[in-house]
């Protein structure tokens, strides 16, 4: 079994011994820490392939965040981390590129969290991803995941002003495996992405599209339609998964070529803006 698959076990065996929105929970001061270390070339390409990226020597915006998805894991699943790490669903994302990532740089990562707060379905966890390059910090994310858990009717709401539709561009068939997909090139394999049955556990009707995922089809989308060279202009992107994607589904990419969303079945599914280099 792989280092990843010992957290995840580790992960299962301690969640059932957390609860999520107790008084007085903290968080570990500690940061976990990927010595420098070159990308491999055939997880970026597996990567590359299951999100529609074109094939270059600069790293996707998104792909930091997954080379720091190991020691997420191993923070999030450790005892002194006080939510339960299976179920957690990622909320949102903001990433920033100070500049291009390329598949020779020797990059170090750097994963800790950063604060707590209430949510209105549970608990939200911040958790910060830092990459460098011979100590100058060129990449960074910060990300919420949601514990979900009973709430006193106190709990921020989100808004109910609807959302302006953005205009129809593309339109994507997902299939039942690309959780299972997904997962093997990422290696982020939650549960609640690979099967019916086990996202059933968690509240879900049938299992789930990665939000991560989503993300980086969008930017994928984004860059094939802004032309060659693209790729490695986008600055910076928030996101917000606004409502999982059940596999399989058919989903619609919206843009006004700055805001983006992902629309399907009368839901919007994510949405988000990017920041592109003048």
């Amino acid at each position: 079994m792989t280092g990843l698959g010992m957290t995840l076990v580790r992960g299962a065996l301690t969640s059932p011994f957390k609860r999520a929105g107790r008084t007085g929970a903290t968080l570990p001061a500690r940061r976990e820490v990927l010595p420098a270390s070159r990308v491999a070339p055939a997880r970026l390409a597996a990567y590359d392939g299951i999100c529609g990226f074109a094939a270059s020597d600069v790293l996707p915006l998104t792909y930091p965040h997954v080379l720091g998805f190991p020691l997420a894991m191993r923070l999030m699943t450790a005892r002194d981390f006080p939510l339960p790490v299976l179920g957690l669903v990622h909320t949102w994302i903001e990433i920033t590129s100070h500049r291009a990532q390329r598949l020779t740089d020797e990059l170090e990562l750097t994963v800790y969290a950063a604060g707590l707060r209430p949510h209105r379905r549970g608990t939200e966890v911040t958790v910060v991803t830092e990459a460098r390059l011979a100590d100058a910090l060129v990449w960074e994310s910060r990300s919420g995941y949601l514990s979900r858990h009973a709430t006193s009717e106190d709990s921020p709401a989100r808004s109910s002003t609807p959302l302006p539709e953005l205009p129809a561009v593309a339109e994507w068939r997902l299939p039942a495996d690309l959780g299972r997909r997904y997962g093997a090139a990422s290696g982020d394999r939650n549960p609640i992405h690979l099967h019916p049955a086990t996202a059933k556990l968690f509240g879900f009707p049938r299992h789930i599209a990665h939000g991560m995922w989503t993300l980086a089809r969008c930017l994928a989308e984004h860059e094939g339609r802004s032309g060659s060279g693209a790729q490695g202009r986008i600055r910076s992107v928030r996101a917000d998964f606004r409502a999982p994607v059940l596999l399989p589904s058919t989903v619609t990419y919206a843009t006004d070529g700055t805001a983006f969303q992902l629309r399907g079945a009368g839901r919007t599914h994510l949405t988000g803006r990017v920041d592109e280099e003048d």
